[in-house]
């Protein structure tokens, strides 16, 4: 995405902000503590389980960003799962992922997750 179409969509200046600032980023539905939908529970669990510190932003509170998101991806679904500025996927993946055990692996390559 270029820097002239963040300037443009605030939303998109704001996702931008936030997965530069923060190394793993869940874009969910609800809150870690609270997570409002089972793909959103899911990755939480997930990432708990990995001990992974993350970041969620609860795309609810704002349909600007809740559909903002989606775009910004050009993934249809949320959640979605953000890793030191790359958009890694949805539930689906990131369960995958995990099952297969090409998650952690990811994690500790980009340095989010000790060794």
């Amino acid at each position: 995405m270029t820097d002239t179409l963040a300037a443009a969509d605030p939303v998109h200046a704001f996702i931008t902000k936030t997965v530069q600032e923060h190394p793993i980023v869940l874009f969910m539905k609800g809150v870690p503590d609270q997570p409002k939908c089972g793909f959103s529970s899911l990755v939480v669990q997930v990432l708990d389980h990995l001990g992974a510190e993350f970041v969620g932003v609860d795309v609810l509170q704002d349909e600007s960003l809740r559909q903002g998101v989606k775009s910004y991806s050009d993934w249809p679904t949320i959640p979605q799962l953000y890793v030191k500025g790359e958009f890694v996927g949805g539930s689906d993946i990131v369960r995958e992922m995990f099952q297969s055990g090409e998650l952690k692996p990811l994690l500790v390559e980009k340095g989010v997750l000790p060794a």
